[in-house]
């Protein structure tokens, strides 16, 4: 009769335990991150209202769109046109692509950083969380943030009358700084997923 295995011992000492522990400290963060997401959904469904509103022809509801994208003209506008309904729309899927980014943080940053969801045979686990890591984060968020400057930059064009010359210089060049620098992540972990497998090889 063989002897079974013995269990290893996972306890760890006082002063690792309470490093480890110290992890827990994030939690109020992430829970934060999902009140600033609860936020923006009002957010979005405000201008959407307004959106709705100004198309059936609420002048305070257009007055209000106006405002909140900045859009400035020397004729006063009195109905909805189709530059204001692009600035608006833009603003809406920059709200909904600034909640994706959330999303990720507060998923990804929380099965990576503090504690695992298990969510491996759940039906509704997102495909990008099947293999989610600290690189391929980094990748993801580096992403995400290039598309809203994207969003952001094609709103500062078509409004370009109402900004100076500097300001559509200096977000073209933050825009592609943004793209050099996801580039860059992209490249560095790359390297280091063809490195690894190379080193463990050997």
């Amino acid at each position: 009769m063989t002897d079974p295995t013995p269990q290893k011992n996972t306890r760890l000492r006082p002063l690792p335990n309470l490093i480890f522990a110290s992890r827990w400290l994030q939690l109020p963060l992430y829970l934060g991150l999902i009140l600033a997401q609860a936020v923006y959904v009002v957010h979005f469904l405000v201008e959407l209202e307004h959106l709705i509103a100004a198309a059936f022809g609420s002048q305070t509801a257009l007055q209000a769109l106006v405002t909140s994208i900045g859009y400035k003209t020397n004729v006063p506008i009195t109905t909805l046109n189709e530059t204001v309904i692009m600035l608006v729309v833009l603003a809406l899927i920059d709200v909904v692509m600034i909640s994706n980014l959330l999303i990720m943080v507060i998923v990804g940053g929380y099965e990576t950083f503090v504690s695992r969801l298990h969510l491996e045979d759940h039906p509704d686990q997102p495909e990008w969380l099947s293999h989610v890591n600290a690189s391929v984060l980094k990748v993801k968020l580096a992403t995400a943030i290039i598309g809203i400057s994207s969003i952001h930059l094609l709103k500062t064009f078509i409004n370009a009358a109402n900004y100076d010359v500097k300001v559509l210089m200096w977000q073209t060049i933050i825009h592609t700084v943004f793209l050099l620098s996801a580039l860059a992540i992209a490249l560095t972990d790359r390297l280091m997923s063809h490195t690894a497998p190379a080193a463990n090889h050997h």
